[in-house]
């Protein structure tokens, strides 16, 4: 018995008409079309959440990032940091303030080979230890 579509070849419409065969036709639309007229027994079935908002999403005006830096960029950037008036350096150690720079952490990642003093909110345990191996000190 041959197959639907090969007893339809060289019909212009398959047995449809002029307009249900056209683009989605006969099957309702593609994807979620019909949600609110012929696939709503399966959009209350399956997806009862579909319409509206759900859940809360803070404003971001009251969403505040931690601004941090790493250990290794502290090295980095500490004379820099001298010459914008957040620290200062007597003899081999630098005293900087990163409150007054605007960062909120100290992290550590990376390595450090200068003695440094630093005033800052909040630092890692590896910071912390990475920092006193090097001479340096943590104050919060």
């Amino acid at each position: 018995m041959p197959s639907r579509t090969k007893k339809m070849r060289g019909s212009r419409t398959h047995g449809r008409g002029k307009k249900s065969g056209r683009g989605a036709g006969i099957i309702g639309g593609h994807g979620q079309a019909g949600l609110c007229k012929t696939g709503k027994i399966g959009m209350l079935k399956y997806d009862r959440d579909h319409y509206g908002r759900h859940g809360f999403k803070r404003p971001q005006c009251m969403v505040e990032a931690n601004s941090t830096i790493n250990v290794a960029e502290l090295e980095e950037q500490a004379d820099r940091l001298i010459e914008m008036g957040f620290g200062a350096k007597q003899g081999d150690i630098y005293n900087i303030n990163l409150t007054d720079a605007g960062i909120d952490k100290l992290l550590g990642n990376g390595s450090i080979s200068v003695a440094v003093n630093v005033t800052v909110a909040e630092a890692s345990a590896k910071a912390r230890e990475k920092l006193e191996a090097a001479g340096g000190s943590i104050v919060e």
